[in-house]
C-alpha cells in the first residue's frame, strides 16, 4: 500500500495534472464552471416554487427557468467553442467560434421550417442537449483551430481588416456547410444520434456502480489535489437529465426512479457530508484532538464544513496525505451505497426537485430535498459510519502529529 500511495503522489498525480491542463480538456472543464450560474438560477426558481405551492398568489417565475436552465444545451455549445479557443491561444476566434457553434447546434437539433416559421422541440435546448452542445463546440473548435494554424494571408498586402474577414468567413463556411449537408441534404437527425451515442453513459450513470464510480473518482482525484470539476463534463449531463426526468415523472403522476442526480450527491449532503469524501467526520474528530495544532485547525474549519465546504480542510490536512487519503476513498464507496439502498428500497424518497445548492447544512438539506423526515435517520447512520471510518486513520495521524509537536519538527499541517 505504501508503494502504491507513493506512486500515486510522485508519478500519477503529476501526470494527471498535465492531462487536466491540456487545453482540450481544460476548455471543457472551464465551460462547466461558467454555466453553473444558469443552473443555480434555475435552482433558485425551484426553491421559490416550494414557497409558491403554499402561496399560490405569488407570480409564476417559470419563464426565468426556461430561459436559463432550459437553454443549457445552447449555452454549452457557445461556451465550449469559446473556452477551447481561449485555452488553445486563438483569442481572435473566441467569439466568432462560439457564435458559429450556436448555428451548428441549431442545425444539430433538427428544426422544421414551415411557412417562414422554424419549429423545434424546446426540450432539445435544455439538459438533454448538453452532450449535443459539447459535440457542436468541439466540432467547430477543431475546424477553427486547424484553420488558424494555417495563418493564411499573413504575409499578403491585403488590408488587415479584409484578412480578418476572410479568416473568419472561411472556417464559418466550412463548419456550417458540413453541418447543413448532414442535417438537411442527408436528412440526418444529429441530435438524436448524439443522444443515442451517449445513452450508455447516461444509463450506466443511473446505476449503483455508476453512482459509486462518479463519487469515488471525485474523491480519489481530489485527494491528489485535482479538482472534482474535471468530471463535470460527464456528470452534469447525467445529473441534469436525471433530475429533469424525475420532475417530469412527478408532473405526470409517475414513479420517480433516477437516484443519481446532483440533488442526491450534493444538495442532500448525505454522500458529501462536509464536502466530497464526507470530511465532516474528520473535522469533528479534529475538534477533540490531543494535538493542539489539529484542534486549532478543526475549530477554524468547522463552520465551512457544516456548509459542505471542505477545501480548507482538504488542502491543509488530507491532500497528498497517505494516512487520510484512504478513509476519504472508503467514504466515497460506503456513502453512495447506503444512500442508494435507502432510496431504491423506498425507505427514503428520491429527489424530484431541482435544487442544486450544496451549501445548505444537513440534515436540513437532506429533509428539504427528499421531502422525507427519514432523511434524518439516514444522516445520523452515515455520520456514525463516517466517524468510524475516519477514527483509526485519524488517530494514527494524530499520533504522528503529537510526535512532531514534541520534537519541535512541526512546520506544516501534513
Amino acid at each position: 500500500m505504501k508503494k502504491f500511495i507513493s506512486w500515486l503522489i510522485d508519478v500519477f498525480a503529476p501526470n494527471m495534472q498535465k492531462i487536466v491542463k491540456n487545453p482540450w480538456i481544460a476548455g471543457l472543464s472551464s465551460t462547466m464552471q461558467k454555466i453553473i450560474p444558469f443552473i443555480l438560477t434555475g435552482s433558485m426558481v425551484f426553491i421559490y416554487n416550494i414557497f409558491r405551492s403554499y402561496f399560490p398568489s405569488l407570480p409564476d417565475l417559470g419563464i426565468i427557468s426556461n430561459f436559463t436552465f432550459g437553454l443549457l444545451g445552447l449555452l454549452v455549445a457557445f461556451m465550449v467553442a469559446n473556452q477551447l479557443m481561449e485555452k488553445l491561444q486563438h483569442q481572435r476566434y473566441t467569439l466568432i467560434a462560439g457564435l458559429t457553434s450556436i448555428s451548428v447546434f441549431l442545425m444539430f437539433i433538427k428544426p422544421v421550417f414551415d411557412d417562414g416559421m422554424m419549429v423545434v422541440d424546446f426540450g432539445r435546448f435544455g439538459p438533454s442537449g448538453i452532450f449535443v452542445g459539447m459535440v457542436a463546440g468541439y466540432f467547430v473548435s477543431i475546424i477553427f483551430y486547424h484553420y488558424g494554424k494555417l495563418n493564411l494571408l499573413s504575409e499578403s498586402n491585403i488590408p488587415i481588416m479584409v484578412v480578418e474577414w476572410i479568416n473568419n468567413i472561411l472556417p464559418i463556411i466550412i463548419a456550417i456547410s458540413i453541418t447543413a449537408i448532414l442535417a438537411f441534404r442527408v436528412d440526418m437527425d444529429i441530435f438524436d444520434l448524439i443522444v443515442q451515442a451517449f445513452s450508455p453513459i447516461q444509463s450506466f450513470g443511473q446505476t449503483l456502480p455508476g453512482l459509486i464510480l462518479i463519487v469515488f473518482l471525485m474523491a480519489f482525484f481530489y485527494s491528489l489535489g485535482i479538482s472534482a470539476w474535471i468530471w463535470n463534463a460527464v456528470t452534469t449531463p447525467i445529473f441534469m437529465q436525471g433530475i429533469m426526468e424525475n420532475i417530469e415523472a412527478v408532473n405526470q403522476g409517475l414513479e420517480v426512479t433516477n437516484i443519481v442526480t446532483s440533488e442526491t450527491v450534493f444538495t442532500a449532503a448525505l454522500i458529501t457530508m462536509g464536502g466530497v469524501g464526507a470530511t465532516l467526520g474528520l473535522n469533528l474528530l479534529m475538534l477533540i484532538s490531543k494535538s493542539k495544532e489539529l484542534r486549532t485547525v478543526g475549530r477554524l474549519f468547522i463552520f465551512p464544513s457544516f456548509f459542505n465546504i471542505n477545501e480548507p480542510i482538504m488542502f491543509s490536512t488530507v491532500v497528498m496525505n497517505p494516512l487520510l487519503m484512504l478513509p476519504l476513498w472508503i467514504n466515497a464507496i460506503t456513502g453512495p451505497t447506503v444512500v442508494w439502498l435507502a432510496m431504491s428500497s423506498g425507505f427514503l424518497n428520491i429527489p424530484s426537485q431541482m435544487i442544486q445548492v450544496g451549501q445548505i447544512p444537513a440534515p436540513f438539506s437532506s429533509v428539504m430535498i427528499t421531502q422525507d423526515l427519514k432523511a434524518v435517520i439516514v444522516y445520523f447512520i452515515l455520520l456514525g459510519m463516517y466517524l468510524i471510518t475516519w477514527y483509526p486513520f485519524f488517530k494514527a495521524y494524530e499520533k504522528k502529529r503529537l510526535q512532531q509537536e514534541g520534537s519541535g519538527e512541526l512546520n506544516k499541517i501534513n
